[in-house]
């Protein structure tokens, strides 16, 4: 019983002596954790900053989704404090990317044509930010020089173009639309699959030589400034008229980060600005800090942008 008596005593002195030393502690403006200031959401001292989560594009690997991409990675890392990552994708992989929650935007949606297939199978798992560029347009697109102006003059020329028309990556909506432009008109031309930096890289080559070249091609792009390019004419409307682009994003990502969901529904490019970006890409600067050296000179528009 003694012994009982003389370890409570031990133990009461142990919690005194801990007690005490949690009141020093709190009165040197420290807060003990488990303490009432906590509890009640009270803390003294420097705030702590709240870390922000990682932004996450996606993007075809076109000029202007490389250019418009890049410039939001540059607001939003710089004006809004977030990480940004960019990763290239195949267009089907970035809707079902989005629709999955791995990415949380990209923008270039061409819609209502280019794009239909893939907004009708995952629209209902993504918002639309809405329009980033107007009057965007697909179709075939040869040089000024070539002296044809519509598709179905090309199999008149089939030996002149190689027998082939020069794409892109395969799935994307100018490829599927050039497979049913090459069944509707009968044309004898094979599509190539490719790349936008291989399909300009051949239109570099067959515009140095004047000789005929045919390829997929849209609008905005750097090829239209320096070469002197037209679109063929397209009778039977494969290629539908003038499109949007717009800024698709996964769903929640206006309640997990606002402020870059309020930048991205008042993101909107004119095609000179979207242009500019894109054409100091294709001279050779590194695409984020192509889009840098573009807000640094456009810090009114980029504030608009964050209204």
């Amino acid at each position: 019983m003694l012994f009982r008596k003389k370890a409570i005593i031990s133990v009461l002195a142990v919690v005194l002596c801990m007690g005490l030393l949690l009141v020093g502690c709190a009165g040197n403006g420290e807060t003990p954790e488990g303490s009432a200031s906590e509890a009640s959401g009270e803390t003294s001292g420097e705030p702590e900053e709240t870390a922000k989560e990682t932004i996450e594009l996606g993007y075809v690997q076109w000029a202007c989704a490389e250019a418009s991409t890049h410039l939001a990675q540059a607001v939003i890392m710089d004006k809004l404090g977030y990480d940004c990552t960019t990763t290239p994708l195949e267009v089907g992989g970035l809707y079902s990317g989005i629709a999955e929650g791995d990415l949380d935007a990209q923008t270039t949606a061409w819609l209502p044509i280019t794009h239909k297939q893939y907004l009708e199978e995952y629209g209902d798992r993504m918002d639309d930010y809405g329009v980033l560029y107007n009057n965007a347009r697909i179709g075939l697109v040869v040089p000024e020089y070539v002296d044809i102006n519509s598709i179905e003059e090309l199999n008149e020329h089939v030996d002149d173009f190689g027998g082939r028309i020069v794409g892109i990556d395969g799935g994307a909506g100018i490829m599927l639309a050039t497979e049913q432009a090459i069944e509707d008109y009968g044309l004898g031309l094979e599509l190539l699959e490719s790349s936008d930096m291989a399909m300009t890289a051949a239109l570099a080559d067959a515009y140095m030589e004047e000789e005929w070249i045919v390829v997929t091609g849209w609008t905005p792009h750097w090829k239209f400034a320096r070469y002197d390019l037209k679109f063929l004419e397209d009778p039977r409307g494969i290629y539908g008229g003038a499109e949007d682009i717009h800024v698709m994003a996964r769903q929640g990502l206006d309640e997990d980060a606002p402020d870059v969901a309020n930048f991205f529904k008042n993101y909107y490019l004119e095609d000179y600005q979207l242009g500019a970006v894109i054409g100091a890409i294709a001279d050779g600067a590194e695409p984020l800090q192509a889009a840098r050296d573009w807000v640094a000179k456009n810090e009114e528009i980029v504030e608009e942008w964050l209204q």
